[in-house]
């Protein structure tokens, strides 16, 4: 009986031998992409990105960000310093605008009494102008005081600019009668002016009665004239 005969397998001279296996396509392309992405990023950092700070210019930074806080809020507090200053200033403004629109008020309500109180002076006995309406007189301690309204008429065109002399006559402790002519001053008057002073008298001289003599500026022309008694 014939028998088929198989070829004998005959070893390499290396012996036993497997089929190698390769790395796939897919796993090398997605690895290199990979690298690329990473070195890309890399690259990016370094050229492009911020700067990295060493560990003294880290803290540099954060005190000269604690300094910049501090220094804001220095100001901050200085400002609303000045606010608060800037408040009670506009309060304290407001405050005297209201005291001076008040003082105006009231003084414009004096000023229509003083005129309605001029109209009803009664006028200088002698009708001159200026005149001398009214007068007070006062002796203390030595000293003769005077008070002495004087007026223009009420139609006057211009300014008065005189002199005003006082003739004073009273009695010494002795009895003796005396006159004692005070030094004249200088007086100006528009439609009134409201003559105060004081002068020394004697010792021993008590005033009794009083001459008031008005005259115009630099002559000897007198306007007007009018006695008075002082009160004892």
């Amino acid at each position: 009986m014939l028998r088929s005969k198989r070829p004998a397998f005959k070893p390499t001279a290396y012996g036993y031998s497997r089929r190698k296996r390769r790395i796939p396509r897919w796993l090398v392309l997605m690895l290199t992409g990979v690298v690329i992405g990473v070195g890309g990023l890399l690259f990016i950092q370094t050229s492009y990105g911020p700067t990295r700070l060493t560990t003294e210019q880290s803290e540099q930074l954060h005190f000269e960000l604690n300094s910049a806080n501090a220094e804001n809020q220095r100001l901050q507090s200085q400002l609303a310093q000045v606010s608060r200053e800037l408040d009670d200033a506009q309060n304290q403004l407001e405050s005297q605008r209201n005291k001076i629109e008040n003082h105006d008020a009231t003084v414009a309500g004096l000023q229509r009494d003083i005129d309605l109180f001029t109209e009803a002076m009664p006028a200088d006995p002698r009708g001159t102008s200026p005149g001398i309406h009214a007068a007070n007189f006062r002796f203390a301690d030595g000293r003769l005081h005077h008070s002495i309204l004087v007026m223009q008429s009420a139609n006057f065109d211009s300014t008065f600019a005189g002199q005003m002399k006082l003739v004073v006559t009273g009695r010494y402790t002795n009895g003796r009668t005396g006159h004692i002519e005070v030094e004249p001053f200088d007086i100006s008057v528009d439609r009134y002016n409201y003559v105060e002073g004081d002068s020394a008298m004697p010792e021993g001289f008590t005033p009794r009665q009083v001459t008031i003599q008005i005259f115009e500026q630099g002559t000897q022309t007198q306007r007007a004239t009018r006695i008075i008694n002082v009160p004892r």
